[in-house]
């Protein structure tokens, strides 16, 4: 599930906890969510039924990449940036800027590439984690072993 449909099924899980009774400490509880945004719901479900609590058309200017598009990109990340042209097999914002040019014909601000990566594709920002070159693993196996 993408990000923004766990927090809608979240959503609507609350209203339905509302709907039994439930207390605010419960649902926080049960959903694993802040008491602040329980209130929240709360107050809306109270205005407007589990209905208010349902997603509502995004405003503004619609997003550069329409569905099929975004699942073309979604498949091109996903065969790795060495299978791309890159020397290292790691996503930047520019690197996944290029390829959805090269896919699809539109260009993206690293902005826009970010929100297509989170929002839209549900990715989440991942880091290598620092090792050094030198780094011999049987030795430090040894090490701890021994020392």
């Amino acid at each position: 599930m993408t990000r923004p449909q766990l927090s809608e099924a979240r959503r609507v899980r609350a209203a339905e906890l509302f709907d039994q009774g439930r207390s605010g400490a419960e649902i926080t509880r049960m959903l694993d969510v802040s008491d602040e945004s329980v209130r929240r719901w709360k107050r809306v479900w109270e205005e407007g039924g589990a209905d208010a609590l349902r997603p509502r058309p995004a405003t503004g200017r619609p997003p550069k990449l329409d569905d099929t598009q975004v699942e073309r990109v979604r498949t091109a990340l996903e065969q790795g940036a060495q299978a791309h042209g890159f020397e290292a097999d790691l996503w930047t914002l520019e690197r996944v800027g290029l390829v959805v040019e090269r896919v699809t014909g539109v260009t993206l601000s690293k902005a826009s590439a970010w929100r297509l990566l989170t929002g839209r594709l549900g990715w989440s920002l991942q880091r290598p984690e620092r090792r050094a070159v030198e780094r011999d693993e049987s030795e430090i196996a040894r090490w701890i072993a021994y020392e």
